[in-house]
This record gives structure tokens, C-alpha cells and sequence, in this order.
């Protein structure tokens, strides 16, 4: 009866695991014509998906449980080679497999941005005018919200 009980409990606590996520939706004309890399939506061939930390991951499929669509991701990984040719930061969390430029189809880029800044998992925060996604990355949040730049 004892272990009855403690496979109970571990199969609860698991299933209590399972993100929202995976009920998020990737239908309709916002989601048309877009690839997939290893489990996430990307606009190109030339986004990497691949290296992301698990607090990245999490995040993503924090922001698609909230939503309940599928977040398309515009720029993950990048090599430092790449990273200079764009213009990103020297230092870049996209080169640590730690940021991502991410947007919803179908979702106002405001709602998402207030949801972003609200969530504890976003150490990072970009926002940039006349551009449908916005930068999170997953550095160490400091106590009064994420560093923002770029328009947030």
C-alpha cells in the first residue's frame, strides 16, 4: 500500500510538470510557410534552436501555456561570427544559448511584452520599434523586473 501511494504521488507531481505548452496551437495564416527546429518554430533555416538551456526552453513554453499558441522564434543561438555580422552585443546572451527574438502570430506585441516583463523567468527584455518580435533572455533578474533596453 505504501508504494501504492508513492507512485501516486510521483505520477501526480510529474503530470502536474507537463507545460500548458503542449496544448498550445500553431493553426492559422500567421503560422503558414514557418519551419520547425527541434520542437520550435523558426522563421528560417538560418535560426537555431538547438542550443537553448532548459530555462530558456521553460520560458517559451511558459509564454505559448499563457498565450495557448505557439511562439515562432526569429533569432536563438548564435555563433559569435553571426552574432557580430546582425550587430548583437559582444557579450550577447544569444551566444551563451540564452536569449531568443521571439513574436506570436495573431498576438498584439504589447500584451506580450506586459506579459514578459511580469514573468519571473526574463532576466532580459528588448523591445524594438517597427519589428513584430521582442528579445527575452533568461540572465539573472534583477529585484525591480528585467533589464529592458531598446524601446521597452
Amino acid at each position: 500500500m505504501r508504494i501504492l501511494s508513492v507512485v501516486i504521488t510521483m505520477v501526480l507531481l510529474l503530470g502536474a510538470c507537463a507545460p500548458m505548452a503542449m496544448f498550445a496551437s500553431s493553426s492559422g495564416v500567421g503560422y503558414s510557410g514557418l519551419k520547425s527546429d527541434w520542437g520550435t518554430l523558426v522563421t528560417s533555416d538560418r535560426v537555431n534552436a538547438l542550443c537553448l538551456t532548459p530555462r530558456l526552453r521553460l520560458l517559451i513554453w511558459d509564454i505559448e501555456g499563457h498565450f495557448g499558441k505557439k511562439v515562432v522564434m526569429s533569432s536563438g543561438y548564435r555563433t559569435p561570427w553571426h552574432n557580430a555580422s546582425v550587430g548583437g552585443a559582444s557579450a550577447s546572451y544569444h551566444t551563451r544559448c540564452m536569449a531568443a527574438d521571439l513574436y506570436i502570430p495573431g498576438v498584439d506585441k504589447q500584451r506580450l511584452i506586459a506579459y514578459a516583463y511580469r514573468n519571473s523567468h526574463v532576466g532580459g527584455l528588448g523591445c524594438y520599434p517597427g519589428q513584430r518580435f521582442i528579445h527575452v533572455d533568461v540572465r539573472d533578474r534583477p529585484r525591480r523586473g528585467p533589464i529592458t533596453f531598446n524601446g521597452c
